[in-house]
């Protein structure tokens, strides 16, 4: 399977319509939207062949407005891919499948480069002049539509029917519900919105009653839970064998997690060209080398302040916990503000 993933299907060929699951299942969904997303690509060569043949940036009015719709929706279809990197990619791996999932994800990065280009293109064409600017939008526009074609025709012919075999009907109640809870692009069909049948989780009635007894003092599991969803951070804790153990549900979670994630070992919440940096900080931690990793980003204009803490106890690796926080108006505050 992974000789097929890694080769380059021919352009022409069509990604089949033939239904996979019904409306509602979330991979009719994902194949609905490859439809919508690739008629976007459509779109977008035809309104490039439309720039090259204009004589100046003032006729290209429609034009503009039309890119405009088109960028405004392939922004939006991040959506689509966080999907399936944080929710169907997990249940694949817990299935034994890790090497399929582990190139779309690279794929998908792929598709956010080539996405990016579109995006400087579109915001710069006035300062390009017009005949560069054709130029440029033609080429990314052919690059986003082979490499859409090439990877939808990947996912509809051999991801998703594997992943019919391989996830549970059950399972499959608790994707859909995931995919719920991170919600759609805002082109998916509404057919892909409707209420999901939900999984019966049974839970003892004295669970939340039990007390868990610390060095420094003690609280129920409902306690616990909710003190730890309060946190003004994102917290994820990967134990002492890489596998993700547990994440908080803070008011404003920065980066989208979902309970397929549970039971992942942490260099598959990566891309690829990542991975090499988080056995790093993991042998740091491990080794006793390291006690800290932090990074900071800027993502939809906040600052994003990412550590990772080894977690030990009397010198004995445990695990590594994540924390990350949005310090954007942190960085604003001065003087002070007394009780």
């Amino acid at each position: 399977m992974s000789e097929i993933f890694g080769k380059k299907e021919d352009k022409k060929q069509k990604i089949k319509e033939r239904a996979l699951a019904p409306p509602g299942h979330p991979i009719h969904t994902l194949m609905e939207e490859h439809k919508i997303l690739l008629h976007f690509a459509d779109e977008l060569m035809n309104i490039a062949q439309k720039v090259k043949q204009v004589k100046d940036l003032v006729s290209v009015g429609e034009e503009m407005e039309q890119l405009s719709h088109i960028v405004e929706h392939l922004k939006d279809s991040e959506s689509h891919y966080v999907r399936e990197e944080n929710v169907l990619f997990p249940y694949l791996e817990k299935h034994g499948v890790t090497q399929p999932p582990a190139i779309m994800w690279l794929e998908h990065n792929q598709i956010r480069e080539i996405k990016k280009k579109l995006y400087v293109v579109v915001e710069e064409h006035k300062s390009i002049g017009l005949h560069d600017f054709a130029t440029k939008l033609t080429d990314v526009s052919t690059s986003l539509g082979d490499i859409l074609q090439s990877h939808f025709y990947k996912e509809n012919n051999i991801l998703f029917p594997t992943a019919l075999k391989a996830i549970t009907e059950n399972e499959w109640i608790d994707v859909k519900k995931q995919f719920d809870e991170l919600g759609y692009c805002c082109f998916t069909p509404e057919s892909a919105k409707e209420v999901p049948q939900k999984a019966e989780i049974t839970i003892p009635e004295s669970a939340d009653k039990r007390e868990i007894v610390f060095e420094t003092g003690s609280f129920s599991k409902e306690e616990v839970e909710a003190l730890l969803n309060t946190l003004p951070v994102d917290i994820t804790f990967v134990d002492k064998e890489d596998t993700v153990r547990y994440f908080n549900q803070s008011k404003e979670r920065i980066f989208p997690r979902t309970k397929a994630v549970i039971g992942r070992k942490v260099q598959q919440c990566h891309p690829q060209q990542s991975v090499h940096k988080v056995e790093q900080i993991l042998t740091g931690f491990k080794n006793n080398k390291l006690d800290v990793a932090e990074f900071w980003i800027n993502l939809k204009g906040r600052l994003i302040y990412i550590r990772y803490f080894p977690v030990r106890k009397n010198g004995e690796y445990l695990g590594t916990l994540e924390v990350t926080q949005d310090i954007t108006d942190i960085k604003k505050i001065e003087g002070e503000k007394r009780l």
